[in-house]
């Protein structure tokens, strides 16, 4: 099983990846091992995750959360969809 998740960083970015061990791959970040940008902006916290049979189904994820506006991710996050719907269709 495969993981797209979002983690929030202390100063609030929000960061998109994939994995197949959320636990690990959270416990690497809070240590310095995850992604770049993250390693500044310590401690991260989960707040989104979604399961996928396959690498590639999340990683495809993965890239489509990341383009998407922080107001976006936000609403996923919160599972607004009314919001999400509404940000879909301005093309945000």
């Amino acid at each position: 099983m495969w993981y797209a998740y979002i983690l929030q960083c202390a100063d609030g970015l929000l960061y998109t990846g994939s994995t197949t061990d959320i636990d690990r791959r959270v416990k690497e970040h809070n240590a310095k091992k995850g992604g770049g940008c993250t390693r500044g902006r310590l401690p991260v916290k989960l707040v989104h995750k979604e399961p996928y049979p396959n690498r590639s189904e999340a990683q495809k994820r993965e890239a489509q959360i990341k383009g998407w506006s922080c107001q976006k991710k936000l609403a996923l996050i919160s599972k607004n969809k009314t919001k999400l719907k509404q940000l879909a269709k301005s093309r945000d």
